[in-house]
């Protein structure tokens, strides 16, 4: 019976990891889909209609944001949190890790690592919109 137990958890633990993965995907957009098809075989896709010729303010932007983001990690996090986002998102600019890879970094289970990553991430959320309005 205990291995039935354990066997349904894990189960149900896959499935729903699955569709988490499938909901982050959800939103992309490629580049070749078609916008608008023409009557004699020609079509518009986004590839089409975007040039980028000059990136520089969104380079600016991202680098503005990315610098709020770093303060408010420091500013609104424990420390246990700031270790994780910090190892998470590669913020010191190393290579992010997984969250496997961070639990057995600080000993901890995968899904502890998982909890802590989405309540800091909730204190983020909130102090960033605060500070945008």
């Amino acid at each position: 019976m205990r291995l039935a137990t354990y066997a349904s958890r894990c189960i149900e633990n896959e499935i729903l990891m699955h569709f988490r993965s499938m909901r982050k995907l959800q939103g992309e957009v490629s580049l070749s889909d078609t916008l608008d098809s023409e009557g004699e075989g020609g079509s518009l896709s986004l590839m089409d209609v975007i040039r980028v010729d000059d990136n520089m303010l969104e380079e600016l932007s991202a680098k503005d944001a990315g610098q709020a983001v770093r303060v408010c990690v420091e500013e609104c996090l424990d420390p246990r949190e700031k270790l994780v986002i910090t190892l998470r998102y590669g913020l010191t600019g190393e290579n992010p890790l997984t969250q496997r890879e961070i639990a057995q970094k600080c000993g901890i289970s995968r899904s502890y690592v998982s909890r802590i990553e989405k309540k800091a991430l909730e204190k983020l959320k909130e102090k960033l919109e605060a500070q945008v309005c």
